[in-house]
């Protein structure tokens, strides 16, 4: 799980340009998969075939981003965001673009009070000394992610793209120890969940599925003075309840229990006040699909050092492997 979550991480895949991250995961599955393909908007899909019920599973390949929007003539670029991007998170962090040009982002010093910091008052220096310079390295549209790669912190590990590349290494593990299991599978890895859980959208209209379950990152509240949840790191995956994108489904959440309780699997309960997941499009799916959610907690989300525990992560594998090869009755 280590070795799989630091290559997960360290790839470049901002919403919207997903292509090297899908290329990474589509080496991981595709000897474990009877089937993998690529649908119209760019999620990777991963079926194993059955006869039973149709269970997409979906996790989300995209990471929040910086959008390039213009280069000024002393060769700095000017920038917006591709997803969730808090201008407090970004102060004088490394970032890195596809081409791998690498810069810090900073900000304009004349501001009178810190607290109302905007993007649109931030920069990306690229080292460029004039546009001509700068615009032969970055284009306008350009996207840079965080470059921070993985850390390990005894059974924790820290590093950007946690979210949701912890979800990812699940479903790539999940589907690796799969075995008995009479349900057709469907492992997908979405595109561009970080502007509107539009890859699950059109995936999971193309599958119609029988029950939908994502695995994405969650909040926690197990640090100093934090807003209070009942999620700690290193306690177990969490089940969702509900959140901003849906309700869980009351069946689906009351099967993942059961079976937790009867693995003897840690799990948590989640209600997180803002924020979505994947399920909350694929619910929405044809005359409705039902769905849930298997959460990892994770500290510093959006940041460019979000911690996760390794427990958690592979006790989701352990959830979602006897979910799968038990029989679902929803």
């Amino acid at each position: 799980m280590k070795r799989l979550l630091e290559l997960l991480t360290g790839t470049y895949g901002p919403s919207g340009s997903e292509e090297d991250i899908r290329e990474v995961i589509e080496k991981e599955v595709r000897e474990y998969a009877d089937e993998v393909y690529t649908d119209a908007l760019g999620s990777l899909i991963a079926v194993k075939k059955g006869k039973g019920r149709k269970v997409m599973l979906a996790a989300h390949m995209d990471q929040i981003g910086l959008i390039v929007t213009g280069i000024d003539d002393n060769g700095f670029l000017r920038f917006s965001n591709v997803g969730g991007i808090s201008p407090f998170n970004v102060i004088h962090r490394k970032v890195r673009f596809q081409n791998g040009v690498t810069g810090v982002v900073s900000y304009e010093t004349e501001l009178e009070d810190i607290r109302n910091l905007k993007l649109g008052k931030m920069y990306i220096d690229i080292g460029a000394k004039s546009k001509d310079e700068a615009k032969a390295l970055v284009n306008i549209g350009d996207v840079a992610v965080y470059d921070a790669p993985m850390a390990v912190c005894g059974d924790r590990v820290t590093g950007c793209a946690m979210d949701d590349r912890a979800g990812c290494a699940v479903l790539v593990e999940t589907l690796k120890r799969v075995r008995n299991t009479d349900h057709e599978l469907y492992f997908v890895f979405t595109v561009q969940e970080e502007v509107g859980l539009r890859g699950a959208r059109t995936s999971a209209y193309g599958i119609m599925p029988d029950i939908g379950i994502s695995v994405d990152v969650t909040l926690t509240g197990d640090t100093p003075k934090s807003r209070p949840m009942a999620i700690n790191l290193g306690e177990g995956p969490a089940i969702k309840v509900k959140d901003a994108s849906v309700i869980a489904h009351p069946k689906v959440k009351e099967l993942m229990i059961q079976r937790a309780r009867e693995a003897g699997i840690p799990y948590q309960l989640e209600v997180l006040e803002a924020g979505g997941t994947d399920s909350g499009a694929i619910h929405l799916t044809g005359a409705g699909v039902p769905s849930g959610v298997i959460s990892i907690p994770c500290r510093y989300v959006h940041s460019a050092q979000e911690m996760v525990d390794l427990k958690d992560l592979t006790q989701a594998v352990e959830l979602l492997v006897t979910i799968l090869e038990k029989e679902i009755e929803i």
